[in-house]
Formats: structure tokens, sequence, C-alpha cells
């Protein structure tokens, strides 16, 4: 392996950081490796408000089900808004939004807190109480900010539904949730095109039996003509603008749920990742404070959409915990030109931008074409970092993005982390950490990383292994709503000992830096735009079709915009079409998985075969299609395969 090209620290970060040089990292990441308890004892008392102190760091005696700050109470949605009104800061802007349009609109931290207040006390009239799940269906907005907050509030359970997903995926979170009000909009707006958000919910409860819901809460964004059902559906000006601004907040346990997000597991069933209030809001707030180099002057900026984690975690509740502003988008990067991104930091100074490798990739393309959208062509100047998460980011984006759009002086952070770790875990740290394009670098201080083989047995630095965190930290996911055995199974396995949680991804680190790097998942979930799905869900859509569709099978592969390409290798029920017809077909069962799952899923490519290469008992040799795939030649043992001739048929006829 060739020494990677290091980006020193900046003089201005090692100055001014909140950690100051690899001494102070390693300094605090020894103090977390050798009481663990009493580092994020001493974080959570720097970082929160408390109602009622905390009695016990970490109960681990029923590992992997920890526990943090037992027989603590707080409430998420003071420690977001109350306390700095409180100490005089209800003045400071909260949120900038922007809209699809290009209408803005700014909140104060006093605004935020009424705007939330009105929500809750509308949520407790309609029945809503501690411990209820809210579906919130809704683009990025200030009444989903305010949404989310509202709920913690009263101490509901919030999970937030992508406004991309379909009919299908909304059913089945309701179901798997048992939600008892569904809080979306008319419609959402995303590059100049209008979803029916509220005529998506109610297919999704037409779909089956819903018993869970009595409310159907709507924003009401034009005047379109939107279906109401009577006593059942309500909307905010009637329900939420005429309720009172003050609503107390509801204090709640350590380990209280704040909220469920659903990610896709190789099963083909979403998870319902549920995470803990104390833990999870405590890192959010520390990965914001020490990763983003948190400053009270900051404008963070995170592209990520609320349905996902990143949104959750460095939309809303890091940066607010700390009363950072925060600025909000609606829209896509590309519309109504490929510029927009730097026009929106340009216009509102944004200093801390945090966004996705695939929307840096498709922007390179775009800007490259078209010099008038070009970074350079923007006054980019009040960045003072930029970071990625979602997916691995190949060296050569990973530059453009730090000389076009960082200028070559502000720090590029590539950071790792997943819907379950709740927050960053492997990072680099600005005034500290040396940077390698392409490289997450190293554990943020708490996180005990190490690479290792299929039995746990830690690997020597520069073989690749399996990714695993030997102990437990505060935001860990605590269980997989309703199926506490899938959680230990998932990330717990016994052949790892039972203790340490399993990334689901492979990684190697720098024999010379120790640095890690990510080489791609080790399970069959796709990895798509920073959207995970299982290829179960995927191939389950796929066979849905039931007039089209014998059998399927998905696999992933590299691609340049997106991280991963979905490819999907079909039997039809009928011939092996011609290469016309293949075409028709194939953008049918395009169509046909966007309605399931959503536009996300829609495979890139599809190859038809007379059937799925198999052994003679039956087993799909699921790594041929990935060679296939990959367009690699096929150099493993094909002499148990039933028919090899199909091999021959996918690698002629994609679509």
């Amino acid at each position: 392996m060739s020494a990677p090209t290091l980006y020193q620290p900046y003089a201005h970060f090692v100055k001014q950081a909140n950690l100051r040089g690899l001494e102070d990292y390693q300094a605090i990441s020894q103090w977390a490796q050798e009481n663990s308890a009493d580092f994020w004892a001493f974080q959570a008392n720097r970082l929160l408000s408390w109602q009622r102190p905390f009695a016990t760091a970490l109960n681990d005696s029923q590992a992997p089900f920890f526990k943090w700050f037992e027989e603590g109470q707080l409430n998420a949605s003071f420690n977001c808004l109350d306390r700095h009104v409180l100490a005089g800061r209800g003045g400071k802007t909260a949120l900038i939004f922007e809209a699809d349009n290009g209408q803005v609109k700014k909140l104060t931290y006093t605004q935020l807190l009424a705007k939330t207040c009105q929500i809750a006390n509308a949520l407790k009239q309609l029945g809503v109480e501690k411990g209820d799940r809210v579906i919130i269906y809704l683009s990025v907005s200030i009444e989903a900010i305010a949404s989310m907050l509202a709920c913690a509030r009263i101490g509901a359970i919030h999970s937030v539904i992508f406004g991309g997903f379909s009919t299908t995926s909304v059913y089945d979170r309701i179901v798997d949730m048992q939600a008892k009000l569904i809080i979306t909009a008319d419609v959402q707006m995303r590059g100049g095109k209008p979803t029916k958000l509220k005529a998506i919910v109610d297919e999704a409860l037409l779909l089956g039996p819903c018993p869970s819901v009595k409310h159907v809460l709507t924003v009401e964004r034009t005047s379109d003509t939107t279906s109401y059902q009577a006593g059942r559906d309500v909307t905010f000006k009637e329900w939420v603008e005429p309720q009172k601004d003050q609503c107390d907040p509801v204090w709640v346990d350590s380990e209280h749920p704040l909220f469920l997000l659903y990610t896709s597991g190789s099963t083909g069933k979403p998870k319902g990742i549920q995470h803990a209030t104390a833990g999870y809001l405590l890192h959010a707030a520390l990965t914001t404070d020490w990763t983003f180099d948190y400053k009270p002057s900051d404008i963070i900026w995170t592209t990520a959409d609320i349905g996902w984690i990143t949104g959750h975690t460095y939309a809303l509740y890091g940066p607010l915990c700390l009363g950072s502003t925060q600025m909000i988008f609606e829209g896509i990067p590309t519309y109504p030109h490929s510029g927009r991104f730097w026009e929106i930091i340009q216009r509102h100074k944004v200093s801390v931008f945090y966004t996705a490798p695939t929307a840096i990739r498709s922007l390179i393309k775009l800007n490259e074409s078209n010099l008038d959208e070009h970074p350079k062509n923007y006054d980019l100047s009040s960045l003072r970092l930029i970071a990625c998460a979602g997916e691995p980011i190949n060296p050569a984006a990973w530059e453009w993005f730090y000389q076009h759009v960082g200028g070559g002086r502000c720090p590029l952070l590539d950071t790792f982390w997943q819907t379950e770790t709740g927050g960053q875990v492997l990072t680099p740290l600005p005034g500290v950490t040396p940077l390698v394009a392409g490289s997450c670098t190293l554990p943020f201080p708490g996180i005990d990383a190490c690479v290792v083989d299929e039995t746990g047995a830690e690997v020597p630095h520069g073989v690749a292994g399996l990714l695993v965190i030997k102990k437990p930290w505060p935001a860990l996911a605590r269980t997989i709503w309703g199926d506490a055995e899938r959680y230990k199974n998932s990330y717990f396995p016994d052949n790892l000992g039972g203790t340490y949680y399993l990334a689901g991804d492979g990684a190697v680190r720098d024999p010379a830096t120790g640095y890690f790097t990510i080489t791609g998942r080790i399970d069959d979930v796709l990895n798509v735009s920073g959207h995970r799905m299982g290829t179960m869900e995927v191939e389950s859509a796929l066979v849905s079709c039931t007039d089209w569709v014998a059998e399927a099978a998905v696999v992933g592969r590299p691609d340049e915009t997106t991280g991963e390409a979905i490819c999907a290798f079909v039997v039809l029920k009928g011939a092996r079409p011609e290469p016309q017809e293949a075409e028709r077909i194939a953008k049918l069962l395009r169509d046909h998985v966007g309605k399931m799952i959503g536009p996300i899923a829609k495979p890139k490519d599809i190859r038809f075969g007379d059937n799925l290469p198999k052994t003679r008992s039956g087993k799909i040799m699921r790594r041929l299609l990935r060679s296939i795939a990959r367009e690699e030649p096929i150099t493993q043992d094909i002499s148990t395969l039933e028919n090899p001739a199909i091999l021959q048929q996918f690698q002629t006829l994609r679509t």
C-alpha cells in the first residue's frame, strides 16, 4: 500500500479548535478507552440539561442491550429550545429555511419554541400521549423540524419517512410501529415537481387494516383540492394555529425512545431502529461540537433529508442542542440549475457544509460541463469546514470538493457512521487529524473501533477484515422495534463473541498511519446514494409484478455517481425478450419498483435470462451475478451450475 498524501491540520484550527492537535486527541481517547463510563458521564453533564441527574453512566449487565444514564430524566425538546431561550439567546436565528422555489423564511429560537409548543398542544388534543408513535411524512421544512421536536416534547416517539417513499413503504411502517397519528402535507416540492404526500398516505391506509391510526394531520401548502375523511383528517390551520404557544415538556427517562428510523435489511423486512433520548442526543451534540468544531457564529448546513439519520442528527438534534443556526433546504442541488448549492452557501453565508459524495459526484459532471455554474463563480469565502457522509468518497471526488468548494483552505472531513450508530464513529477532526483523500481516518473519541476476522480476532494493519466496535457508546441503537432477537443476531453475532458491534462493512487500516478505509458492505444491503436497502426488498418488488416476472435476483455494482447501482437479473414468465421488447419490459419493471419502494430503488441495469444461475441444489450463485454486473471475467468454478449457458444470456442482454 503506497503512503497516503497527508493534508496537515490548518494552523488556525490548531489554535482555535475545540480539540487542539493529535496530543489532545490521544489524551482524550486514552481517557475514554481506560474509563469509558466516566468519559461519557462527564460529556453528558457538560452538554445536556437534566431535570433529574443520572445515577449510573453505564449498565452493561444485559449486554448487548446496554443502558446509559439510568435514573436520569430530561427532555430533548427542552435541550434544543427552552434552555437557549432561558439563557437569553431566544432572539438568535435557529432555522433558515429555503424552499424549492427560492423563498426564504427564518425562525428564532423563541419562534421555533412557540411553533413546537403549538404542534405539541395539537397532538395532545388529538389524543397523542407519552410512548405513542407518530409518523412524520414531510419534506425538509420548518413544520417537519417543529413536529419532530413537538413529539419529543410530549414524550411521543416520532418516525420520519422520506418523502420519496411509496405507498407500500408507508403502509409497512404504519403497521410495524402501530402509529397513532400521521403528520403530512398536501404536497411537497422537489425540483419544481409536486408530490402529493397526503394522497400517498390515503392510499397507504387503504392497503390493509390500520386501526392504530386515529388522525392524519395535514399541512396545507396549496389551494389544490385535497380529500379529507371526516373524523380522521385534520389540518394545521384548524388544529395547530389556534393552539397556545406554551406547552410544558414531559420529562422522560434517559432510555425513553426518542425516535424510530427504518432502514432496510437483507431479509427484506425494514428494521425500525430505536434510539434512546439521552444517549443519542449526547452523541449528536458532542460530534457536532468536535467534528464540526462548533462556534456560536456558525451557520451549519446539512443537506440530507430529515427522513435519513444524517438529517436527524446534523440538521436538527446536534446543532440545535448546541444553539447553532441551522440552514435547511427543501429542494435538490440541480434545480433550477446545478449551481444551487453554491448559490445557497453564498446567499446565507454558510460556514459548515455537510453533504453526500453522490451529490458531489453529480455536480462535478454538471459543473465542469457548464462552467457558469461552477463553484469558482460563487463567493464561498464564508465556508470554514466541509464534510461528507453516506458512502465512501473516491479520491478524485474528494480532491474536487476540497479544491473547488473548500478552496484548498477548508478541512474536508470524510465521516463514517450509520443509522444504528446515531452519529459519527470514524472521522477526521479539524485541527487534529492530517487528512487523506478517501479515508475516514481515526475513531471519534470514545469509539473503540478495529478490524477483525470472522472469529473476532484483530487483523494486522494492511489486511482487510470486518469493521467492529468493541465497546458500547451512548448513541448505539437500543434495539429493533419489536424484534430484539433480530437486533442481537444482526449486530452482535455469536461468532464475534456476542459483544462486538458488527457494522456490516469491511475495512482496512493503513500500516503507517492506522487510518481506516471502508471497503464496502459485507452483507446483502445495497447503498445507493447513501440510501440503504436490502437486496431482498428490491427482489420482492420485482417478483410482485406477477404478470411478467417469475424470478429475480439483485446485486450491486460500483457506480461513479451513486456509489453503488442496483443490477437486477430477471426471469420472465414468457420467453426471453428480444432487445426492443426487453427495453419496454425493463421500463415497466423499473416503474413498478419505483411505485412499490420509491424511485431510489429502481434498478439501473436489468438483464434477462431463461433462468438464474443456480447450483444443482437450487442455490443462486450471487457471486457470479456480481461478476457479470461489474463486467468482470468469470474466473470462479462453475462446475456446480445446473445450466452454465445461463451466464452467457445475462452477459449479452442488458437494458
